[in-house]
This record gives structure tokens, C-alpha cells and sequence, in this order.
């Protein structure tokens, strides 16, 4: 067990969970919301971005909740609706919540610019913004940060690994086979 230092008490399952990418890290609360998922190489990251939304947290080793296991095993067999029922916590900043919902509405196959995603949450303007709660986005692949791109169609950054966006990309057939 390990007890983060924070200010309120709730209790989150750690688990570990398969993908042909390496292994995940999946953060869940008693009802199954998932709360942070990333790869198990970036557990640091998870960490971090877990404790942001998280102070005074408690977390447990334990089994993935059925559904998220059955759900991510499903998308990386090739059903890419299979992670649009996952449960997702209502973290962050309100902005933040705005933008990681609009990434859920990117469909797998798809991608959008950071431009194009600030103009769908009603700032276009604020491509920067877009790009910082993005990148702090701690429930990758179900919350698709991957399908963000740049305005010219380069694989901009991913806390993953840029190995791994274009990977999942290609996985969705959002990329052209000269990219793959």
C-alpha cells in the first residue's frame, strides 16, 4: 500500500493491466471511475498528475474493475468503441474538463489539431491552453490525448512516447500507411 500525502481520505485501487504497447497503470475509485491510466514506464507521471486531483488519497494494489479490464482488452483487439463506456473522473480544472471531454468526442480513426480542439470547446484561440490540458491529461488512450496532432499534420509530442501515439494512431487507422 502506498499512502500519498494529501488532505482529504478516499481509497483508489492501483492496477496493472496488458497491452501490446507495455504494460498499463490504471488508478480507480471504489465505484470503478477511472482516475489516471498510463503507461507503467511513465508511473512517475501517473503519480504526479494522480496526487494534483487527489490530495489526502490512499492507494492499494489490487485487480482492475472488470469492465475497464474487459474494455481495454477489447479496444487493443480492435473495437475501438470499446473505451467510450469507460467511466472517467470529473477532474481538473473547469477548462481542463472541457477540453479532456472534447478529446472523448474525437472518434477513433480521427484526429484533430490543437486548433481545430480549442475551436470545438468554443476558444479558438487558446490552441496553447489546449495543448497544456492535454498534455496534463492523466487518463490517456481512454481520454484519446494520442489523437491530437499538429495544424501540420506532425505527431506532436505524446507523454507516451511519440513511438506509441503514432502506434495507437495506425491501431485506429487514423494514420496514412506512408506513416506507419
Amino acid at each position: 500500500m502506498t499512502a500519498l500525502p494529501m488532505k482529504r481520505h478516499a481509497m483508489f485501487t492501483l492496477s496493472r493491466l496488458s497491452s501490446p504497447l507495455a504494460d498499463l497503470l490504471a488508478i480507480t475509485a471504489a465505484d470503478g471511475t477511472l482516475h489516471a491510466l498510463d503507461f507503467a514506464d511513465y508511473a512517475e507521471r501517473l503519480h504526479r498528475l494522480f496526487v494534483r486531483h487527489h490530495r489526502g488519497a490512499t492507494l492499494t494494489e489490487g485487480p482492475a474493475p472488470a469492465a475497464l479490464s474487459a474494455a481495454v482488452t477489447a479496444y487493443f483487439a480492435g473495437d475501438m468503441a470499446a473505451l467510450d463506456a469507460v467511466p472517467v473522473a470529473g477532474i481538473g480544472s473547469t477548462f481542463q474538463r472541457r477540453v479532456w471531454a472534447a478529446l472523448r468526442q474525437i472518434p477513433a480513426g480521427e484526429t484533430r489539431s490543437y486548433g481545430q480542439l480549442a475551436a470545438a470547446i468554443g476558444q479558438p484561440s487558446a490552441s496553447r491552453a489546449v495543448g497544456l490540458a492535454n498534455g496534463a491529461n492523466p487518463i490517456g488512450i481512454v481520454v484519446p490525448c494520442h489523437r491530437v496532432i499538429g495544424t501540420s499534420g506532425a505527431l506532436t509530442g505524446y507523454a507516451g512516447g511519440v513511438e506509441r501515439k503514432a502506434w495507437l494512431l495506425r491501431h485506429e487507422g487514423a494514420l496514412a500507411p506512408l506513416l506507419a
